[in-house]
């Protein structure tokens, strides 16, 4: 999913929020306009090479993926240049992007593609109950420290959030095996995203509850 990062989205927003959205969409926003209205580039043109678009035709995944690929990386590359950091969740989600997207384009085979999101939402799940076995905290870590949570608190949200992105991989196999192209890809961009949104609002009474704790640690000022 990918995966955005739903747990910000209830904490302190990065310092750029638009910087912080193309880091976040960027590359899967080109895909899917690119999935949708065709985009691809075709041999012609003066320097032999010329991009094409139009509202008819077939839809083609593995010609979408280089939008896709090349996206992911510029949009990386430009929120370190600009931020000079890259949140966990959005560093982890584009390299994935980057190596499945790779893999398509190889083996021109957009399963690579469609399995990617259920890899990544695993790999969250699995660092997180991972996490509560061995008592560690990786939700903090993943979302920046953002929320002055005491601990039993991140634990819960911890077991939460894992299970939420247990759940979105075993959806994402549902719809890309059972569901036409154009149906994955808009639960790829924008269904996902909704999803995460939706869950994390929901958790928002919870982290209220806590951060009116006195007890709670006080927010992390910057010096």
């Amino acid at each position: 999913m990918t995966t955005p990062d739903p747990a910000t989205a209830a904490a302190t927003p990065r310092k750029n929020g638009a910087i912080s959205a193309l880091v976040d969409y960027g590359g899967l926003g080109l895909f899917v306009i690119a999935y949708f209205l065709h985009v691809k580039f075709v041999p012609g043109g003066p320097v032999g090479w010329m991009m094409t678009a139009g509202l008819h035709g077939k839809s083609d995944l593995v010609a979408a993926t280089w939008w896709l690929v090349g996206g992911s990386a510029a949009s990386l590359a430009l929120g370190f240049a600009v931020e000079k950091r890259l949140a966990p969740m959005p560093m982890v989600a584009g390299g994935f992007a980057l190596v499945f997207g790779v893999l398509t384009l190889a083996f021109h085979d957009p399963r690579f593609l469609k399995i990617k999101p259920t890899v990544t939402n695993l790999c969250f799940a699995l660092a997180l109950f991972g996490g509560l076995i061995f008592r560690r905290n990786p939700l903090a870590w993943m979302t920046g420290d953002a929320l002055p949570l005491p601990e039993k608190a991140w634990r819960k949200l911890t077991l939460r959030y894992g299970i939420f992105f247990l759940a979105m991989a075993i959806l994402n196999e549902v719809v890309w095996r059972t569901q036409a192209d154009n149906v994955w890809v808009l639960f790829r961009f924008p269904g996902l995203w909704l999803c995460a949104v939706a869950f994390s609002l929901t958790q928002v009474p919870f982290m209220m509850t806590y951060l009116k704790d006195p007890e709670a640690p006080a927010p992390p000022t910057e010096s």
